[in-house]
């Protein structure tokens, strides 16, 4: 039996080649593209490093950090070239999840 990369249901820190960071909840991956569900874009973000600490610990200002509007479970999304992914803390997402909607204005 192949070991399962992800556990399903679980919110992932994923980073992707020319396509940035994003929240979301995997639902398979074949090579380094990845279906997913539930996606928000972290377009800029202050208090972390980098996107292990963002899984680890979420983001120290939320005020000061850009995300995207949370896509809904329904609403399924493909990211292509995939560099990495790290399960999300629960830390993490309340603290993600604290970020306002960033609209460009």
């Amino acid at each position: 039996m192949k070991n399962q990369l992800f556990t399903p249901n679980q919110f992932y820190i994923i980073r992707a080649d020319k396509a940035g960071v994003f929240l979301a909840k995997i639902e398979s991956i074949e090579g380094d593209t990845i279906v997913c569900n539930s996606l928000r874009r972290l377009y800029y973000w202050e208090g972390a490093l980098d996107v292990t600490q963002i899984a680890a610990h979420g983001v120290d200002r939320p005020q000061s950090c850009k995300f995207s509007t949370q896509l809904a479970i329904t609403d399924k999304s493909t990211i292509f070239n995939a560099i990495e992914f790290h399960p999300a803390s629960d830390k993490a997402i309340e603290s993600i999840n604290s970020v306002k909607e960033w609209n460009k204005k």
